[in-house]
């Protein structure tokens, strides 16, 4: 992920800013639940994709 964001040419100034202006959009307090709703979010998507992957292959068998 960090070579991602320096291929994009933001370095250690433009990540400090951005980080700023998310601490100031959503507060202390809602920082931590919006880190834990991202990363359910992630686990799900995750999961259905797995789960997608086997449905594939369960078809392929049978075919």
């Amino acid at each position: 992920m960090i070579q991602t964001i320096l291929a994009i040419g933001l370095g250690t100034p433009e990540l400090i800013a951005i980080v700023a202006v998310v601490f100031l959009l959503f507060g202390a307090t809602r920082l931590p639940q919006l880190a834990k709703s991202l990363g359910q979010s992630k686990r799900a998507f995750k999961e259905g994709l797995d789960e997608g992957e086997k449905d594939a292959e369960k078809e392929a068998k049978e075919k």
